[in-house]
């Protein structure tokens, strides 16, 4: 009995030692998110994401992760699409000079900030979708020959 007894504080010891070690670090989701809005590696933060303007690199400069494996597709756009149209638009139908100013003023001025908009945010966006597709672990499925 004090043999099990013994096995049992020993094999507890060393699992607490390995707890006490533990040292609670940033959620996969959260560095994903953030590491993919600077346009960096999701993987390592150090490499650059993006080869242009929305062409992710093949692969990062700094730790050679395969980056185009993550199947961002339109999801991106439809984000991007969704927060200018609800935090931008939205609101700006509330103003009362939107519906006094002439549209031949209105409309440019509204459409040429809502497409500068968009376009700034659009790799951001990107960028987030890669780093949350990193975190759950989704990769685009290879194509395989039935």
């Amino acid at each position: 009995m004090r043999q099990l007894v013994a096995l049992f504080q020993s094999h507890s010891k060393a699992h607490m030692s390995g707890m006490s070690e533990f040292q609670p670090s940033a959620s996969p989701m959260l560095t994903g998110l953030a590491r993919g809005l600077k346009h960096r590696c999701p993987n390592c933060g150090e490499g650059r994401l993006y080869r242009s303007y929305l062409k992710v690199e093949p692969v990062c400069e700094a730790c050679g992760h395969e980056l185009a494996s993550y199947p961002a597709d339109d999801g991106p756009a439809y984000f991007t699409i969704l927060l200018v149209g609800h935090f931008i638009v939205a609101p700006l139908l509330f103003f009362p000079w939107i519906w006094e100013a002439s549209p031949w003023i209105t409309a440019p001025l509204t459409l040429v900030s809502v497409a500068a908009l968009t376009l700034l945010l659009l790799p951001r966006v990107k960028g987030m979708v890669i780093g949350a597709l990193w975190a759950i672990r989704q990769r685009k499925a290879e194509d395989t020959l039935a």
